[in-house]
């Protein structure tokens, strides 16, 4: 017979300032639940598996379907989305922890916003002129669709990010996701007039060349986006693009 709790570990840090402790709570089984489940138990009832009253613990997520990345955390020292974590198929007691790549807020909060800020570094958009009706736009082949799908499935969650080595405080890597969606946009027929500003973002510091080819982001990545075929790519474009400005000066 299962037994009738879950245990569960939590790392806790009220700000980076303060030292962080572990707190221990049990939490009533239920069927189907997943760690989002626990958390919200946890916050009816903020009391440690010791009967102490403690502070209900900070976490994000939205949209709970495992699209918008929000609360991805490190779980049983994997990262991972907190609403697909099923806590039946999870050894427990279970661990929670923030992620470590990212500025801590609180507990489980951590700041993402440097990787939007890398895809300001790259122009991940498809620039248009006005809000006018433009009529429709060019036209990309199924087989060009069928792979722009794959890389335009990235939720910024953060995962690819976690596992790269070369993510560290002493590397300014821009990191795999904003590397495959440079390709992403660079394969947009719209995309393509703002394609050589991305592969000269690529190739100044903290670029492409840093990338140490681990390849830990393409097991980590939750949407199975061909991350390290992203990086050849680019890899292959900002070569050719190198050498187009050495020959032609521009």
């Amino acid at each position: 017979m299962a037994d009738a709790s879950v245990k569960v570990k939590i790392k806790r840090q009220e700000s980076p300032q303060i030292a962080p402790r572990w707190e221990e709570f049990e939490i009533p089984r239920q069927p189907m639940m997943n760690v989002i489940t626990l958390l919200l138990e946890i916050q009816k009832r903020p009391k440690t598996a010791a009967g102490e009253s403690t502070s209900p613990v900070a976490w994000d997520s939205h949209c709970l379907e495992e699209v918008c990345g929000a609360c991805t955390m490190v779980i049983n020292g994997k990262v991972r989305q907190a609403c697909s974590a099923l806590v039946h198929k999870l050894e427990e007691p279970i661990t929670l922890q923030p992620m470590t790549k990212f500025p801590l807020v609180r507990d489980l909060v951590v700041d993402r916003s440097r990787m939007f800020e890398d895809l300001k570094r790259i122009r991940g958009w498809v620039p248009i002129q006005g809000t006018y009706d433009l009529g429709p736009g060019p036209r990309m082949s199924p087989v060009d669709q069928e792979k722009a799908y794959d890389l335009s499935r990235c939720m910024t969650c953060g995962c690819c990010l976690e596992v790269c080595p070369q993510i560290n405080p002493r590397s300014e890597f821009i990191g795999p996701a904003a590397i495959s969606q440079a390709r992403l946009f660079n394969a947009h027929p719209t995309g393509q007039s703002n394609a050589s500003e991305r592969l000269e973002a690529l190739m100044g510091p903290g670029g492409i060349s840093d990338c140490g080819n681990a390849q830990n982001c393409v097991r980590a990545c939750p949407k199975d986006i061909p991350l390290t075929t992203s990086i050849g790519e680019m890899g292959r474009q900002v070569t050719i693009h190198a050498l187009k400005t050495l020959l032609t000066g521009k």
